[in-house]
């Protein structure tokens, strides 16, 4: 019981980890329909400006992680507003092949620039190690991340349902002219939605980088995994992908711990499960006929 408690604890982390890592992808292709596939390169982004400021220039660890978010936003930012804009009206095809270009060429550019070892981010001491709760280890650092990526999925929910510029993202999406028509800045709202899920993707790229590692092919390896998580959670809501983060990390962990050999085909095998369930993921839209 103790092992499956601690499986559970290590899986709920990870979960959370993968929606915030993800969860960028979930709004720019489920609220703005957009397919980004370049979205692990603003994780890699934020990830290795915080291992720069942490480990290279003494930063403490949580002065650096906003600054981790505010850098891939402004990339974001910058890209969608010289490059991404032109690509709205495009093909899904196009805004595949542009964004896979975009992703590759992040890839060299960080391997010449940081070299292609993993490297991880040095951890204050009150973040090492873990404590025992009636005979469950819980690690600090799993345990930071569980509280803030929950208060950052309440924040986002609260914020796309509740607030006036939730509902301006939404009629921009369903309908851009008439939106427009009643006086909403349509490209303005684009440009903060998207840097916002970038900036979101530098913050989990940053919180990630102690348990996946972090090297120039972090945007290949774990590209999988966004769309998985979109995909399985349907993206048409962020509940949906908070959900389908939490059923795969912790299947995926306790795929890994049980059955070490197929561990790694776990989370394979629950997706195309979930999808015959489900063809259009667990909180999809089913299209009108």
């Amino acid at each position: 019981m103790t092992a499956i408690l601690t499986n559970l604890f290590d899986g709920v982390a990870y979960g959370m980890l993968l929606f915030v890592l993800a969860c960028g992808l979930a709004v720019t292709l489920g609220l703005m329909n957009f397919v980004n596939l370049a979205h692990g390169a603003f994780a890699m982004a934020g990830g290795y400006v915080c291992m720069v400021l942490v480990n290279r220039m003494g930063w403490p660890f949580f002065a650096a992680l906003p600054l981790a978010f505010v850098s891939a936003a402004a990339i974001g930012i910058a890209l969608e507003r010289t490059l991404y804009r032109h690509l709205y009206t495009r093909s899904h095809l196009d805004q595949v092949l542009f964004t896979i270009g975009l992703t590759f060429m992040s890839v060299a550019a960080v391997d010449y620039i940081q070299g292609s070892s993993r490297v991880f981010i040095n951890l204050p001491a009150a973040l090492q190690g873990q404590f025992d709760v009636f005979g469950v280890g819980i690690g600090r650092y799993r345990l930071m991340i569980i509280v803030i990526c929950g208060l950052l999925t309440i924040g986002l929910q609260m914020v796309l349902a509740k607030t006036r510029f939730g509902s301006r993202l939404r009629a921009a999406v369903d309908d851009p002219r008439a939106a427009s028509g009643l006086g909403i800045n349509v490209p303005q709202v684009f440009a903060f939605t998207f840097a916002f899920g970038c900036g979101l993707a530098g913050l989990g790229g940053a919180l990630s980088a102690e348990i996946l590692g972090l090297d120039p092919y972090f945007p290949l390896k774990f590209m999988i995994y966004f769309l998985i998580v979109v995909t399985v959670g349907g993206s048409s809501s962020i509940t949906g992908p908070f959900l389908a983060s939490l059923l795969l990390g912790i299947g995926d962990v306790a795929g890994k711990y049980y059955v070490p050999k197929m561990g790694p085909f776990v989370i394979y095998t629950m997706m195309i499960v979930i999808l015959i369930w489900r063809p259009n993921g667990l909180f999809g839209r089913t299209a009108a006929r």
